[in-house]
């Protein structure tokens, strides 16, 4: 079974930054997406950001230039580093990874851009 645990959420002012981590256990294989959600409250879950391999990754535009997905595949981890924060960006961040037609989630990290 695959296990998925955030952490490195918390509450920083506009401006800052934040990096979230994602630590797999598990059938975990570099070749599959991982990636984050976010989700603010009364609104849906939106995709972040997200990764296949390390060369492929994708962006929401609401978060192109500011944030970076990477992957440290000898940990099972994947990395968002948020710059720029605004408090439009603020949600529980969850990570996902896909595998054989499954998405595996983990349990959610709260990040609050407030001054």
């Amino acid at each position: 079974q695959v296990q998925l645990v955030e952490s490195g959420g918390g509450l920083v002012q506009p401006g800052g930054s934040l990096r979230l981590s994602c630590a797999g256990s598990g059938s975990i294989f570099n070749s599959h997406r991982m990636g984050w959600y976010r989700q603010a409250p009364g609104k849906e879950r939106e995709l972040v950001a997200q990764i296949i391999s390390n060369s492929v990754t994708n962006y929401a535009d609401s978060v192109k230039g500011r944030f970076t997905i990477s992957r440290d595949n000898a940990k099972n981890t994947v990395y968002l580093q948020m710059n720029s924060l605004k408090p439009e960006d603020t949600a529980v961040y969850y990570c996902y990874y896909d595998a054989w037609g499954t998405r595996y989630w983990g349990q959610g990290t709260q990040v609050t851009v407030s001054s």
